[in-house]
């Protein structure tokens, strides 16, 4: 029986295939035997998008105990490819290929496993080519540029059976689960509301002026499932998350994407019933930033629930006493958590107990160091091995995205939003409209 190299590793993974007998097959060195999962369960793995994400995928990688096998970066910009290797170099003995386009990659039936680092619009399609292709898929937040796109790869998964990952981190961290296993056995009583919020000091922006490709980007790449428009400077470098929606989705799925998805965790709520906003930007007036940069949102839940986003991008003050975090209210207590770890309050508001994380996860049963970016990361690679449970199955990471889609439509539509508890489908046809987006011919979704 021919089995594919693939169902070898997820058999052997499972445990349902054991090693052959008698060593190395005949004309096998040691070292090419190593690097097959079904000899080792070693996983290979590609990583695109070599930006600001990068240095959190060293220790995971790294680690001897993770198993994996960097086989490629990359990046539509030259200069990310080249400093990516260099520094990836300081982590792992052997080179990568490097690689400049992701359709090459995903054809590569060696590659096991991908990380999706690339910007908002590629998130979802960049997933879905890679599931198709027999890739599992770990993908930075928001996991979708649109609320279609999460539906899609949630399909898709179900369609295809891989693990898709998304890079919430927070749920893998050893006190925010130990805290939201707590509220959910009563410790604050019944949980009815949690305040999620995030305080920065992003500065000026400069406005969008028409300019060449800078040297070495892939601009058409760059632009996939988009619809083509001219560069505008510096869009490729991180600008492109306020020059508008399309390829960013402002600092709701920028940033809230963690704290929601905290508190709907907390809550334990699915779809919300109604959504208001007020949104604006406040700062820098003339500069190129075009979305909203403060934005208070709220979300109403089935069973009396809600959810408050306080957003301020350009504003640093520490209304609750930190730049992020959830605060979670219950009936008998409430509960403040953020990166690094958490205090309980009772009813009167004295602190019953505080937990840090002091930075470090290392010794853990999971074989990781590091910080919970660590350790989401090999859960990842052992959900994939069939050894631990997901810690984010991508229909939790696509419900908590959605918060943020949906936060951005009402911005949008200058509209509060009824929605369908059962789908999280809008009651308006107008607000429906930006349920999807426009897709560049030939790069439309096919499931």
């Amino acid at each position: 029986m021919d089995t594919s190299r693939r169902e070898f590793i997820k058999k052997t993974a499972l445990g349902t295939v054991g090693l052959s007998v008698g060593g190395l097959a005949p004309g096998m060195s040691a070292k090419s035997y190593a690097k097959i999962i079904g000899a080792n369960e070693r996983i290979n793995v590609a990583i695109i998008g070599l930006g600001r994400r990068l240095s959190a995928y060293y220790e995971p990688i790294s680690l001897k105990s993770s198993n994996v096998e960097l086989v490629y970066l990359c990046d539509v910009m030259k200069k990310q490819r080249e400093s990516g290797a260099q520094k990836f170099s300081k982590h792992i003995s052997y080179a990568p290929k490097l690689e400049n386009d992701i359709r090459k990659v995903i054809a590569d039936k060696q590659v096991d496993a991908l990380f999706n680092a690339t910007p908002d619009h590629w998130h979802a399609p960049g997933t879905w080519m890679a599931v198709q292709g027999g890739k599992h898929v770990y993908v930075e937040k928001p996991c979708s540029h649109n609320p279609r796109e999460g539906e899609i790869l949630i399909e898709c998964q179900k369609k295809y059976g891989k693990i898709i990952q998304m890079g919430n981190q927070q749920r893998s961290a050893l006190e925010s689960i130990d805290i939201i296993s707590q509220i959910h056995n009563g410790i604050i009583g019944t949980p009815f509301k949690a305040v999620a919020f995030y305080a920065a000091t992003r500065g000026e922006v400069p406005v969008a002026k028409k300019a060449p490709v800078p040297d070495g980007l892939d601009w058409e790449l760059f632009q996939g499932p988009a619809p083509r428009t001219p560069y505008t400077h510096d869009t490729w470098d991180y600008n492109w998350h306020w020059y508008g929606w399309q390829y960013g989705t402002a600092e709701s799925g920028n940033n809230a994407t963690h704290e929601l998805d905290v508190a709907r965790w907390a809550l334990q709520v699915e779809y919300p019933e109604h959504v208001a906003v007020e949104a604006a930007k406040r700062a820098f007036p003339t500069d190129g930033w075009v979305m909203y940069d403060t934005m208070d949102a709220t979300f109403r839940f089935p069973g009396n629930k809600i959810i408050k986003w306080d957003g301020k991008s350009r504003n640093g003050h520490k209304t609750y006493g930190s730049d992020r975090g959830t605060i979670i209210y219950g009936s008998n207590g409430s509960v403040y958590v953020d990166r690094d770890g958490y205090t309980l309050f009772n009813r009167e508001g004295k602190t019953v107990k505080t937990s840090k994380s002091g930075g470090s996860e290392a010794g853990t049963a999971l074989g990781g160091g590091g910080d919970m970016t660590t350790r989401h990361v090999v859960n990842f690679f052992e959900a994939i091995r069939g050894k631990a449970k997901q810690a984010s199955p991508i229909d939790e990471g696509a419900k908590s995205t959605l918060l943020c889609h949906l936060a951005n439509i009402a911005y949008r539509t200058n509209k509060s939003l009824e929605v369908d508890t059962t789908n999280g489908h809008v009651r308006d046809r107008e607000a429906m409209k930006l349920w999807s987006r426009e897709y560049e011919k030939g790069w439309e979704p096919r499931i």
